[in-house]
C-alpha cells in the first residue's frame, strides 16, 4: 500500500515539474533572468529525478530470479541515491554557475518581468497543489506523532522523502527567483538576479546532499527501526518454547521487505518435529507482526 501511494506522488509531482519547466523556460527567454534559467534547470532536473523513481519503483517489485536470489528492492535506493546527483549536478551547479557569470558580468534583464512574476506565481501553485500538498500530507500520515527530522532519519522509504525534500526546495526556489527579480528590477543592479540564482545552486546542492546521505545508509544495508526490532523480538518471544532470542539481524531489502536472521534458545528435550513446529510458530508470529518480514531465518541454539 505504502509504495502504491509513494508512486502516485510521484506521478503527480512528474507531472508538475514537467509542465512547469516549460513555461519557466518561455519565461527565461522572455525576460533573460537568470534565476528564472535556473528555476529551469531546476524543474527539468526534478523530471528527471521523478523518471528516475519510477524506474526504482518499477524494478524493486521484480521477483526473485537466481542471480537475484533476495529480489530487486534495493533499486529503489540506487535510483534515489542517483537523484542526489542528478540533482546536484544537473541543477545546483548548472544554477550557481548560472548565477556566478550573472554577477560576474552583469546586463540588464531584457524585459518581461510582469510576465516572469507570473510564471513564478503559477509555477509555485501548481508546485504546491499538485506535488507539494500530496507528499506532505502523506509525510505525515506515516509520521503520526513522531518528530519531522527523527521520521526523516528513520524512513525506509526514498520515494517519498525525494519528492518531499524536492519540492520543498522548489517552493522555496520560486521564492528566491521572485525576489531576485524585483531587486534587480527596483534598484536597476542586475546582479541581483545572480546572486538569487547561486542561491538556488546553494540550495538544490544541500538538498541533494541531504538526500545523498540518507539514502546510502539504505544502500549499504540499513537495519529495521528499534521499534520494529523489538516487535520481532516479541513476537519470537511469545512462542512459549523460545527462552531467549541471542541474535537478531536485520536489513532492509527494499521500503517494504526486511530480511530478518536471528538465533533462539529453544528449551531443552524437544524432538525433531517439535524443533520444526516451533520455527513455523515463530516464522508465522514475526509474519503477522511485522508483514514486512519477508525473508526470516531462523536458527535454534
Amino acid at each position: 500500500m505504502a509504495g502504491k501511494e509513494s508512486r502516485a506522488v510521484v506521478v503527480l509531482a512528474l507531472i508538475a515539474n514537467a509542465s512547469i519547466a516549460v513555461i519557466k523556460f518561455v519565461a527565461a527567454a522572455i525576460s533573460g533572468s537568470a534565476a528564472m534559467l535556473a528555476e529551469g534547470f531546476h524543474s527539468v532536473a526534478d523530471t528527471g529525478n521523478q523518471l528516475f523513481l519510477l524506474r526504482g519503483s518499477s524494478a524493486s517489485r521484480f521477483l526473485p530470479t537466481p542471480r537475484y536470489a533476495f529480489g530487486r528492492g534495493k533499486e529503489s535506493y540506487f535510483w534515489a541515491y542517483m537523484v542526489a546527483v542528478f540533482l546536484f549536478v544537473g541543477g545546483g551547479v548548472v544554477a550557481f554557475m548560472e548565477g556566478l557569470d550573472r554577477v560576474r558580468h552583469p546586463h540588464e534583464a531584457e524585459g518581461g518581468l510582469v510576465f516572469a512574476l507570473v510564471v513564478l506565481a503559477l509555477a509555485g501553485t501548481l508546485e504546491i497543489v499538485i506535488a507539494f500538498r500530496p507528499a506532505v500530507k502523506e509525510f505525515n500520515r506515516r509520521r503520526g506523532g513522531r518528530k519531522v527530522w527523527r521520521t526523516i532519519r528513520e524512513t525506509k522509504d526514498p520515494t517519498l522523502l525525494v519528492v518531499l525534500f524536492e519540492d520543498t526546495v522548489a517552493v522555496m526556489g520560486v521564492t528566491v527567483a521572485a525576489a531576485g527579480l524585483l531587486l534587480a528590477h527596483y534598484t536597476h543592479e542586475p546582479r541581483w538576479d545572480g546572486v538569487a540564482s547561486m542561491i538556488i545552486g546553494v540550495m538544490l546542492a544541500a538538498t541533494a546532499w541531504m538526500l545523498a546521505v540518507e539514502t546510502k545508509s539504505l544502500l549499504v544495508g540499513e537495519s529495521a527501526s528499534r521499534e520494529t526490532r523489538s516487535r520481532i523480538r516479541a513476537a519470537a518471544l511469545s512462542v512459549p518454547a523460545v527462552e531467549t532470542v541471542q541474535r537478531l539481524l536485520t536489513m532492509h531489502l527494499g521500503p517494504d521487505e526486511i530480511l530478518v536472521n536471528m538465533d533462539l534458545g529453544i528449551e531443552d528435550g524437544l524432538s525433531g518435529d517439535e524443533l520444526e513446529d516451533v520455527i513455523v510458530e515463530v516464522e508465522q508470529r514475526i509474519d503477522a507482526a511485522v508483514p514486512e518480514a519477508t525473508r526470516i531465518f531462523v536458527e535454534p541454539t
